[in-house]
């Protein structure tokens, strides 16, 4: 059970009170705020590979993959497993760093005593992207482990046995979508280490160009490369030119370098400049992208980005009820509902691009455009503090769905290292059946995964607190990273209504 301070009970009270008589009030309050953010970031220990340092908090985990790329002679170890398996997808991995990244730059000022923890949640990542783009020449390491076999055992991390292949793609074999995904997130992590480690920022930028390179060099679809231990699972559904576009945007914005401005404002046009996209998710830049690169324009009216700033518009005014391009689809209770597979990732990765376009709006003294009707900042943030209070527990169900926070939470989630006992609990080997019998139980997950986001409620608000339902209880890092940069916005702004 979550402890809860004796000021913030009063401060609740106060709330609730001031609730009944104005009919208004924040849900949550600048300590609920911290205390979500903070346990945020803790999730990404529990999704750690690799030897664990000394620091680590997540203590019911512990070592694990220690000879990734071995098979091949070259050093794979560390990295995140996505989500509840034991693979580590590159293309997820690169979108949640660059994500983890970008809530840093626009938001690290007010994160306080965990910016620190999510740099080294973002390290984590980059560290082992650095060693999977350059252990072999022309070639980025993409994959460990194929989830076809992965997902026919149910055991923990610290004790699989499950084959570790591992994956690359190459000129002869190329995947533009995952290099320049991965470019992208080294190139938001530079920007991140630019200042307190200036030496492992260039390292950072220095290897985003060369893969950025690669990826346009030598352009097709992993998915094509690699097929069935790609796909269904990180297919790249929207193709690689969004990747391309994301990666040339994040490059130029970590180095100022002319070329690629000049890349983008020849290749934009190509590579989905000129569409509108109405989902932000890991196989999906194309929104992210023009709230990117719409800061230019918004604060230096640089020639020719004025229609990232008009698609940008385009997107927030489809989440936006009563605008004329309203689009979107919600709950009975408010929740942004794209799908019925892990639903929340569009949640959070949906209010952090209205929040980081609602900082750009700020600056310049903005507003969205909705045909003929204006949004405000305010409403913009309003929009986006339903979806991220929702998630804490402000919903029909009065259920948070970030387990560790709140009073209810989800107990039951489809997560192997998490419904295992811990191997420090239980060093025997757990084998590939035995284990199965976790995912069966109808216990409580025994490793209570602090910070997890799980993929959510149905379009009806109803949610299912069960191992078995994947699509609904299944956390992942992607789902988690986005929502690190809303809370620290909304940790610094509690009472925007």
């Amino acid at each position: 059970m979550i402890s809860t301070t004796t000021s913030s009970m009063k401060m609740k009270i106060l709330c609730l009170t001031l609730c009944s008589l104005f009919l208004f009030c924040s849900a949550f309050t600048s300590d609920d705020y911290a205390d979500a953010l903070e346990k945020s970031i803790l999730f990404f220990e529990g999704q750690r590979s690799g030897k664990l340092p000394s620091n680590q908090r997540a203590s019911w985990r512990g070592d694990s993959a220690l000879s990734d790329g071995s098979s091949v002679n070259v050093d794979l170890v560390g990295g995140y497993y996505d989500a509840g398996d034991n693979v580590k997808f590159g293309l997820p991995m690169a979108f949640t760093t660059t994500i983890l990244a970008w809530s840093v730059i626009e938001f690290g000022s007010s994160m306080h005593s965990q910016l620190e923890h999510a740099k080294s949640a973002i390290k984590w990542s980059t560290d082992y992207l650095l060693k999977a783009a350059t252990a072999t020449p022309d070639a980025l390491y993409v994959q460990v482990a194929d989830p076809n076999q992965d997902h026919q055992c149910w055991e923990r991390p610290e004790g699989m046995d499950t084959p570790r292949n591992v994956y690359k793609v190459s000129a002869q074999n190329p995947g533009s979508e995952v290099a320049a995904e991965t470019a992208a997130a080294l190139a938001a992590a530079s920007i991140v280490f630019k200042n307190s480690d200036p030496s492992y920022s260039s390292k950072l930028l220095h290897t985003a160009i060369k893969v950025f390179e690669f990826a346009d060099k030598h352009r097709g679809a992993y998915s094509d490369t690699l097929n069935s231990v790609v796909c269904p699972f990180y297919c790249s559904y929207s193709g690689y030119n969004d990747e391309l576009l994301w990666g040339a945007s994040w490059i130029h914005t970590a180095s100022g370098d002319s070329s690629y401005l000049d890349y983008i404002q020849s290749n934009g046009h190509t590579l989905g400049a000129d569409e509108d996209d109405y989902s932000f998710s890991w196989d999906d830049k194309r929104a992210g992208t023009k709230v990117l690169l719409s800061k230019s324009f918004l604060e230096k009216k640089s020639e020719g980005f004025q229609i990232y700033k008009e698609h940008s518009d385009n997107y927030i005014c489809s989440l936006i009820p009563g605008t004329p391009s309203f689009q979107a689809q919600y709950t009975p209770g408010g929740l942004l509902y794209k799908g019925s597979s892990s639903n929340l990732q569009y949640v959070t990765s949906s209010a952090f691009l209205l929040l980081t376009y609602a900082n750009y709006l700020s600056s310049s003294g903005e507003a969205a455009t909705c045909g003929s009707s204006k949004v405000t900042v305010e409403e913009i943030i309003k929009q986006a503090k339903k979806q991220v209070d929702y998630i804490l527990g402000d919903n029909p169900a009065k259920m948070s769905y970030m387990v560790g926070f709140g009073d209810k939470f989800p107990q039951h989630i489809h997560h192997r290292g998490s419904s295992v006992p811990s191997v420090h609990e239980h060093p025997d080997h757990i084998s590939c059946n035995d284990g199965f019998q976790y995912l069966k139980s109808g216990s409580p997950n025994p490793n209570v995964h602090v910070g997890a986001i799980v993929g959510g409620p149905d379009s009806g608000d109803s949610f299912s607190d069960d191992r078995n339902n994947y699509q609904q209880s299944e956390p992942a890092t992607y789902i988690n990273a986005p929502f690190v940069g809303a809370l620290a916005f909304f940790l610094r702004n509690p009472t925007i209504q």
